[in-house]
């Protein structure tokens, strides 16, 4: 059985799976094993459904009340990831290291400064950097619970990597980009004031990252740039 490293602290749990678009729902049964985990419930206890922002969170009734863990989810071509948080929100978002035309798509749906900011990065990490940027957008507004409405694309993010980093202009949210490795990049993202870890609790396995024929690409990203 999956062991997770207890240390205390506000931490952000991390499974990653294969996505082969069969019966059960890949997803699902990743949120059952982090229910499971986190609540120290049986499978059978445990209710899939949504909050009143539309977040999903895994719930046990019980007697006195409910009980929910907050979790986010996240697919991309052949995998899907999902992120679950004791202490509050959380957001998830993977997306496959592949050619895109960074600038164009950066020029067309990012704010100014981030756009500058792309520009002065080497051309060769272009395509990694653009992708940091995008996946903690979306991680961001699934935590907020309203994805990439309202602006998502234009709201500034703090500098990728580990720790996490303060959102500019919100309170109390933070989000970073764990290494995942595969020609991954993973961003998670969390309502907290203080710093909040981050632990991959499953990793890609043996032969994951090839598996790009099995499953329909889902992602958010525009396929088509037209125009900026």
């Amino acid at each position: 059985m999956t062991q997770l490293t207890v240390s205390g602290r506000d931490t952000a749990y991390v499974w990653v799976g294969r996505d082969t678009g069969g019966q059960p729902d890949p997803a699902a049964v990743l949120l059952r094993r982090a229910g499971a985990l986190l609540l120290g419930r049986p499978d059978a206890e445990l209710v899939l459904t949504h909050d009143r922002e539309g977040r999903p969170v895994v719930r046990v009734d019980e007697v006195t009340g409910s009980v929910e863990l907050a979790v986010s989810v996240s697919r991309t071509a052949g995998l899907v990831v999902v992120a679950a948080r004791r202490a509050g929100t959380v957001g998830v978002d993977v997306e496959r290291i592949r050619p895109l035309p960074a600038l164009a798509l950066a020029r067309r749906w990012f704010p100014p400064a981030e756009l500058a900011w792309l520009g002065d990065r080497p051309e060769a990490g272009r395509t990694v950097d653009f992708l940091q940027l995008w996946t903690a957008k979306e991680a961001v507004g699934k935590a907020l619970g309203q994805g990439l409405r309202d602006g998502g694309l234009r709201r500034l993010m703090p500098p990728p990597g580990l720790p996490m980093g303060p959102v500019p202009g919100t309170e109390h949210l933070r989000v970073g980009h764990p290494s995942l490795g595969g020609g991954l990049v993973l961003a998670v993202a969390a309502h907290a004031g203080e710093q909040v870890d981050v632990e991959v609790v499953q990793r890609p396995g043996h032969g994951v990252t090839a598996e790009r024929s099995v499953s329909v690409e889902r992602t958010s990203l525009p396929v088509v740039v037209r125009g900026n």
